[in-house]
C-alpha cells in the first residue's frame, strides 16, 4: 500500500470515505483525539471510539502498518513535530475571582484569547499558506456560509471586494447548486461552517468536488463531512464555555491582509481610487 505523503491526519481525512462505517466512526474519534492516541491500548481506543478491537486492528492494516504500536509511533511523531514548531501555545488562563465586578468581561476575553492561541498551531500555519496560494491563482473566489457564518462570508466579501473583483457571494441565494455547476478547476469555493453542519453546505461541497473546483474549508472539527472533499482545511478551535466568532474573523482578516499584500500593486491602486471616488461623491468626509 502506498504510504501518505504528508502527515497521518491528512491521510486519514483523504481516505476516510472509502472505509467501512465502523472504521469511519473510528476515524472521527481519532481525528478529534489524535493527541491521546499514543497513550492508548487497542482495547482503550476501541472502547472510547465505541467500536470493536477487530475494527481497530483492521484500521491499522488499512493505514499500512504492521502493528498498533507502529501506528502510535506515527501519532507521537506528529505531536512531537507540532510541539517542536510551536512550544508556546497557551493551554490555560487565570480564573477570575467571584467578587470581581468585571468577571464576565474578563472571563470572555480570556476565553477568546485561549481559543485563538490554541487555534494557532503549525497545521493551521501550513494550511493557511496553501489556502492563500489557491486564492491567489483562482479565477473566482466563491464564499458560502450558513446561519451566523453567513455574516462572516458577507464580511469577507466586503473586505476582498475592495481590491479584488473575483469574489462572489453564494450565502444568500437559493440557487447555490446552479452556481456551483458553473465551476471548473480554476474556481475556489470557501465554506465557513461549524458543527452542527448544514446539508446544503455538504451538497455544495460535493458538487464543487465533482466539478474539480478547489475547496477551502474553515471549520471546527476534522471530522466535518466536508473535509475529505476539501483541498485545504483550516481548523479552528471552539470554546466549551462561550460561543464566539472571533477566531474565524481573525483568520478571515489575516487571509484578506495577506491576499492584499500579494496583490499590493493593483489592490492599493483600486482602494485609493475607491476612496477618492467616495470623497468626490461626498459619501465620506475627512
Amino acid at each position: 500500500m502506498e504510504k501518505y505523503k504528508e502527515n497521518i491526519l491528512d491521510y486519514i481525512i483523504s481516505n476516510k470515505s472509502r472505509l467501512t462505517k465502523k472504521q469511519q466512526l473510528l476515524c472521527d474519534y481519532v481525528l478529534e483525539n489524535h493527541k491521546d492516541i499514543g497513550l492508548m491500548t487497542v482495547k482503550e481506543l476501541a472502547e472510547k471510539a465505541n467500536v470493536g478491537k477487530t475494527t481497530v486492528l483492521r484500521f491499522v492494516q488499512e493505514l499500512g502498518y504492521d502493528s498498533f504500536f507502529e501506528l502510535k509511533k506515527e501519532f507521537h511523531e506528529v505531536q512531537k513535530d507540532y510541539s517542536d514548531k510551536w512550544e508556546n501555545v497557551q493551554q490555560s488562563f487565570l480564573e477570575v475571582q467571584e467578587n470581581n465586578v468585571n468577571k464576565t468581561l474578563y472571563s470572555v476575553w480570556q476565553e477568546v484569547l485561549k481559543v485563538l492561541d490554541n487555534s494557532l498551531n503549525p497545521q493551521l500555519l501550513d494550511n493557511f499558506e496553501a489556502a492563500l496560494e489557491l486564492l491567489e491563482k483562482a479565477k473566482s473566489i466563491n464564499l458560502l456560509g450558513s446561519r451566523p457564518y453567513k455574516a462572516i462570508a458577507i464580511y469577507t466579501e466586503a473586505l476582498i471586494g475592495e481590491f479584488d473583483s473575483r469574489v462572489r457571494q453564494l450565502s444568500h441565494t437559493d440557487a447555490i447548486l446552479d452556481h456551483v455547476l458553473q465551476f471548473d478547476e480554476d474556481d475556489v469555493l470557501v465554506i465557513f461552517t461549524f458543527s452542527p453542519y448544514l446539508q446544503r453546505d455538504i451538497d455544495a461541497a460535493e458538487l464543487a468536488f465533482q466539478q474539480n473546483a478547489s475547496i477551502i474549508l474553515i471549520t471546527d472539527y476534522l471530522s466535518c463531512p466536508i473535509t475529505d472533499k476539501a483541498n485545504v482545511v483550516l481548523k479552528l478551535e471552539s470554546s466549551d464555555r462561550y460561543y464566539t466568532l472571533v477566531p474565524m474573523l481573525s483568520l478571515v482578516e489575516a487571509m484578506v491582509i495577506e491576499l492584499g499584500r500579494r496583490q499590493s500593486g493593483s489592490s492599493v491602486n483600486r482602494i485609493k481610487k475607491l476612496v477618492n471616488t467616495l470623497r468626490e461623491k461626498n459619501y465620506i468626509v475627512d
